[in-house]
């Protein structure tokens, strides 16, 4: 006899999905790609500029999908269409991430733009993966499957990374990241991302549409028009996602300039893979305990929690260049990277499940469109801020400083939304 609360075919394909696209995030967003624009592909370019560089390219493609996914998440809706987008936004993010082994040390702006392409396609099927929780799911069942999602994608992430790593460390990292081997990683995540893509392809079925129309794109910005004249008929949404763009604008920064900061305050290439690899393996258990601690607490409660200890993370990073002893700093950094594995994903898994029962499940792609509006402008604004500020300052700290009016003005905001 099956559990009550194991999960079914579809909520297990869901789930697995989280496990491909998380290999793209670790490797390409967070650990391995940064490292490697850095010291191969922008050799020569002062660390200030080159992770400045960085951040304005995250923040190009945020600014493209932001553009995209309401219009996009809206048309989406209609039947037959939820399924069509994603895979066509999976095959971009797979074609751009494979296309990034051809940059040669030189052409960041290449590098860039070719990252820049394979971020709005993973972050475009990520739109409609997010949509597709209303269908696989119930209401009561959410914050759960979503925060295994979240998990699951933490230990499967975890499994392309650490073949890459061992690849690299064997090649031999005392003259930073060997190109040939890393660029084989590359090769090696979308391989990875495509395998685990499958079952979702297979068995994610649309069951919340409304009725196909022959003009979909004209109607598409008919609806949404109509979305925002009846905005006061969705006031707990719309203010949800106020608080949800400066908070997860901070989750967000944090993660994608991690590994630059790192590089900067002079932590080896080494250092910062393992410290990534200890995040991976340490959120997996807490992202479950988030969504156990939710049916007990509220989903509102601990996405506060979580925001009190991304305050934190963000001080104790701006202290860190002020400490003398490499030893202290060290054994701090350590200690920021259980805190960062400790809310990681709990904040995104219940964030997204808090979201998905806030809202009509038959527009599901439409209001998912506004979530990742929200999550791509605010990944705009959150590297733009750091790399403003650092620029500005000629160091990075000031920049990571500056995040943390993020997480207080998220917070504020979330507060006026009734848990």
């Amino acid at each position: 006899m099956i559990s009550r609360l194991a999960p079914t075919k579809e909520e297990n394909s869901w789930i697995l999905y989280d496990a491909a696209n998380s290999a793209f995030v670790l490797v390409m967003v967070t650990a391995i790609l940064p490292i490697y624009f850095k010291e191969v592909i922008s050799a020569g370019v002062p660390d200030a500029v080159s992770t400045s560089n960085w951040a304005f390219g995250n923040s190009i493609a945020s600014f493209m999908l932001a553009l995209l996914a309401p219009v996009l998440g809206t048309m989406a809706d209609y039947r037959g269409y939820k399924k069509p987008f994603f895979l066509s936004f999976l095959t971009a993010g797979l074609l751009f991430t494979v296309a990034l082994v051809f940059p040669v040390p030189g052409q960041w702006r290449l590098c860039l733009a070719l990252y820049i392409f394979a971020r709005v396609g993973w972050s475009g099927a990520n739109l409609f993966y997010d949509a597709f929780l209303v269908d696989v799911t119930t209401r009561q069942r959410m914050d759960r499957i979503s925060a295994r999602g979240f998990a699951v994608g933490y230990i499967g992430s975890v499994i392309p990374f650490a073949i890459i790593v061992a690849l690299i460390l064997n090649a031999g990292i005392e003259n930073g990241l060997p190109p040939a081997t890393t660029r084989l990683g590359f090769v090696i995540v979308a391989a990875w991302w495509l395998c685990f893509s499958i079952p979702a392809a297979a068995h994610l079925r649309q069951n919340y549409y409304i009725p196909p129309s022959p003009r979909p794109f004209a109607e598409s910005f008919k609806r949404l028009a109509a979305t925002f004249a009846n905005i006061r008929e969705h006031r707990q949404v719309f203010m949800f996602l106020a608080a949800y763009f400066f908070y997860i604008d901070g989750v967000g920064t944090i993660i994608s300039m991690a590994t630059a900061y790192g590089h900067d305050l002079g932590f080896k290439a080494g250092l910062l893979i393992t410290v990534i690899l200890f995040i991976q393996i340490v959120a997996f258990p807490f992202t479950l305990l988030y969504g156990r601690l939710a049916a007990q607490f509220g989903a509102r409660t601990m996405i506060m929690l979580g925001i009190s200890v991304y305050i934190l993370v963000t001080l104790m990073s701006f202290s860190l260049p002020f400490i003398g002893s490499y030893g202290l700093r060290l054994a701090l950094f350590w200690i920021i990277a259980l805190l960062v594995a400790s809310s990681m994903g709990g904040i995104q898994a219940l964030s997204r499940s808090y979201f998905g029962k806030l809202i009509p499940p038959e527009n599901s792609a439409e209001f998912f469109g506004f979530y990742n509006v929200c999550g791509r402008f605010a990944a705009i604004a959150g590297p733009l801020l750091l790399g403003v500020v650092g620029r500005m300052a000629g160091d990075t700290r000031w920049g990571i400083l500056a995040v943390v009016v993020l997480f207080i003005i998220g917070a504020w905001l979330l507060k006026r939304v009734d848990s």
